[in-house]
């Protein structure tokens, strides 16, 4: 500036002296400027979150970040000529405007500060629809022709529509995991099932051999089954029951062991014979003599094999239904009749006497018998 002035002919203003204190700047300004009180820090916040708390100026920051939201303002004259309504007094009215412009129009969060002690409790959608009214009345005094409406009714019926399909959501999820659960029973049983098919297969293995000097008029009647294999299946069955542990050469033992059931007997079974004992009338533990200790035993074995049973007459039935469904869908306007000896009384439902429901989804034609 001072060439400039050189070339204009102007008068330059008088040169600043230079002295120590130009250059080193005045120890009274910094003294000053040292003496401002200095915020501290609460205790328990780090160091760098209380830097962000405060700008250059230390001014004081906003609740919230926000863009450029601007909340309007009315005059006395103004609420009382436009902005009365039934149910709000101008000092609620104001607390609305004041958490309005306090937290940048997040009605959610202006519910939960609403206060509630001098005033009646407001819901979200009561709050916005106050506030977009005095927007509304305040547009069109200003001559905008642009006016935002609020609908608080199709705000709460469209909440209550979301809640309902939430609740709905969940009980669909609740239902697919009860029918992955008989799943996963039904695939257990089912391997059950094949369990025994297969020992009895195992144990016809050997006298099959001594078929061939029968004469083939027996063989080729499948309806009368021979003596040989009714005792084979005699054999699988009793393998299926229970097998009590033998105390004849253990030493000295009492009658009332042998009468235990045994580790790999499990609580489901052995609730269930409990619950067909008090049916029956009997004894859970009766007197251990070497008659009761045989028959009762004999007796409890039969009932592991009754339920077992049933357990594979409702996955057989099961399967059946399954296969006639399949045949219907790949043969449209034809019916797959099932022969009635291969159905039990209960074709949807069998109920094993231990309580326990093997759930067996049939056609709409079936009878459900319990």
């Amino acid at each position: 500036m001072a060439d400039v002035r050189d070339i204009m002919e102007l008068e330059r203003p008088p040169t600043p002296e230079i002295t120590r204190e130009t250059i080193l700047g005045d120890k009274s300004k910094k003294r000053s400027s040292a003496g401002q009180k200095v915020p501290k820090r609460p205790e328990g916040m780090h160091r760098e979150v209380f830097a962000l708390l405060y700008n250059d100026n230390k001014d004081a920051p906003p609740l919230f970040p926000s863009d450029t939201i601007d909340v309007p303002s009315y005059t006395d004259i103004e609420y009382q000529q436009h902005l009365k309504c039934e149910g709000w007094t101008k000092e609620e009215t104001d607390h609305l405007m004041d958490l309005a412009h306090k937290f940048d129009l997040r009605f959610i969060i202006m519910a939960d500060r609403y206060d509630t002690e001098k005033f009646p409790k407001r819901s979200v959608e009561d709050i916005k629809e106050r506030y977009y009214k005095i927007c509304g009345v305040l547009a069109k005094l200003n001559g905008e022709k642009r006016i935002y409406t609020y609908d608080a009714d199709h705000e709460r019926r469209r909440k209550e529509q979301l809640k309902k399909i939430i609740e709905e959501e969940q009980f669909l999820l609740g239902e697919l995991k009860k029918i992955e659960a008989r799943k996963k029973e039904r695939e257990r049983k089912t391997q059950d099932l094949q369990k025994l098919i297969s020992q009895a297969d195992n144990q016809n293995e050997t006298p099959r051999k001594t078929d061939k000097k029968l004469p083939k008029k027996k063989i080729a009647n499948p309806s009368r089954p021979s003596r040989i294999d009714t005792n084979h299946i005699l054999q699988a069955v009793e393998s299926a029951g229970i097998k009590f542990p033998d105390y004849k050469n253990s030493g000295v033992s009492l009658r009332s062991q042998r009468m235990k059931l045994p580790a790999n007997v499990g609580q489901k079974k052995s609730k269930g014979i409990e619950q067909i004992l008090q049916e029956m009338g009997l004894e859970l533990n009766p007197t251990p003599t070497e008659d009761i200790c045989q028959h009762f035993n004999e007796l409890r074995s039969d009932m592991v094999l009754l339920m077992e049973l049933k357990t594979a007459l409702g996955t057989c039935e099961y399967e059946l239904q399954s296969l006639r469904h399949q045949y219907e869908a790949l043969n449209p306007g034809k019916t797959l009749a099932i022969p009635p000896q291969l159905l039990s009384n209960a074709e949807t439902e069998t109920k094993v006497s231990t309580g326990e429901i093997i759930d067996v989804v049939g056609s709409p034609e079936t009878p459900s018998n319990t």
